[in-house]
Parts: C-alpha cells; structure tokens; sequence
C-alpha cells in the first residue's frame, strides 16, 4: 500500500479498538468472594484505570482534554477521556503491524478521540466462581492505529480470556479524489502483540477483511491454581477437591471464550 498518498483535506479514517477482558477466580466462601470483590476494587479502581488509560494515551501521543471517573457502589468503576491531536515532530507515514511498546512514547497524530474503560464485577454464591470483565474502547482518527496500545492495555490486566475488535470505518479521499477505506497494512491483530502473550493464550481470529474489520478472541493456556484461589489456596486440598475446582474454572472460561454454556 502507498504509504505517501497525498490527502484532499484532514484523514477522515476512525480507527476503533474493543478490548474486553475477563478475569476468573474460584471464591466459594462468603469471606472468600469479600476478599476478591474488594481485591478487584483496589486493583481496578477508577483511579489505577485513569493511570493506565493515561499511559495509553501516553504511548499513540496524544493530550488529555478532559477525564471523567466514577467508582460505583457496591462495586465497578467508569473512566472516560476525551483525548486531541499532539503534533509531534517525526509524524510517522503508516503503523506497522508489530507489537506496540509497553509504556514509550510514540509519534502520533490524532483528533476527536476518546479512550473508555468501565468493569463490570460478578459472582454466583451457588458454584465458587466469580467473574471480572473490563470493556475498553479506544477510538482514534488521523495517521495512527489504536492497535500501538493493544500490548500495553494486555500486560496492563492479568486476563484469563481477552476479546478484541479492530474496526477501521469512513473513507479519506486523496487528491485526485479517490477514496480511501484504510491506510495501513493489516493481517491480523495477533500480530501486534509480544511473543510471551501469543505464547501464553490460545487464539482465534474471526476476519472480514472486505469490511476492514478484524476480530481476534485469547484464551490463556495453563491454569495454576493458586492463581485462582483465595486464602490459603490449594494447601491441604485433595487431589479430587483441586480437579473439581480446575474443572469448574476451566468450564466458565470455555463458556465466555465460545458465547455458550456447556454441561446444562
């Protein structure tokens, strides 16, 4: 693809990434599920999801026009901001499709943009297990693909299932007045993350490359129990206690990772 088309105007390309991410825990006890619901609210409060929306916006080079946060009650939190061009001085001509940094400062262009997170916190007293979804969306115009952020917004969650849309909508015309549907190369989104993520998550990718629309759902492979597990965690469980509890978290992480319950 051309990468120095010159434009009739601004880029009107929207570029938008949805990220949602779960986290699975087995919390049978009432104590148990406390100690999560309030572990999830001190790692995930509207506080620390401003630092790591900051830190994203840090990276695609953008300022921060306006952020609105809410912690609810009983528990979830909301974050909104509002984010303008930053010109910087080596525009960069397209995105790359490699992994984006963790937190480094990138050359961007953008405007009319806006980064979100809210979580939604869920138990079921009945099975032990208790669930914790993030949705994030990054929405950007201009040179720049939210797809800089995704390896940062990955390694900023401990996620046991991760679900991504990349979508690029409207069209850009150059001079010429020929229009443009996408700027930048793009084969999969697996292929702007790290290595140790693609190493650690099965993936799937779902693609509809004739609507510049790209889909890819993760699912980690290795499951530690400890990982899981509040208290004391596995010590002095049975063999039979650990498997039936591996079962139990294996199933609710199959069921998000396929949109369908299964063993009813």
């Amino acid at each position: 693809m051309n990468t120095h088309i010159k434009l009739h105007g601004f880029n009107n390309l929207t570029k938008s990434l949805s990220f949602n991410i779960y986290d699975i825990c087995y919390a049978k006890t009432e104590k148990e599920r406390n100690e999560y619901i309030a572990y999830i609210d001190e790692m995930y409060s509207a506080e620390r999801l401003t630092e790591i929306l900051t830190d994203v916006v840090e990276i695609i080079g953008a300022n921060i026009l306006n952020v609105a946060r809410q912690d609810y009650e009983p528990h979830g939190a909301s974050v909104t901001m509002l984010i303008a061009e930053h010109d910087m001085p080596s525009l960069p001509s397209n995105v790359q499709e490699a992994p984006g940094p963790l937190k480094d400062s990138v050359v961007a262009h953008l405007d009319k943009s806006h980064v979100t997170v809210h979580t939604y916190p869920e138990s079921h007293p009945d099975n032990g297990i208790s669930t914790f979804r993030a949705d994030i969306d990054v929405s950007t115009c201009g040179l720049i693909s939210p797809l800089k952020a995704l390896n940062h917004l990955i390694h900023a969650f401990d996620s046991d299932i991760v679900i991504m849309d990349y979508r690029v909508r409207g069209f850009t015309r150059d001079i010429e007045g020929k229009k443009h549907y996408i700027d930048h190369e793009i084969n999969s989104i697996q292929n702007f993350m790290s290595e140790d993520t693609r190493l650690d998550y099965q993936m799937m990718d779902v693609n509809i490359f004739q609507e510049n629309t790209f889909h890819t759902k993760m699912i980690k492979k290795e499951l530690e129990l400890n990982d899981y597990l509040f208290g004391e965690g596995a010590k002095g469980m049975s063999t039979e206690g650990r498997d039936d509890i591996e079962s139990r978290l294996r199933n609710e992480m199959l069921e998000i990772y396929y949109s369908r319950n299964m063993n009813k």
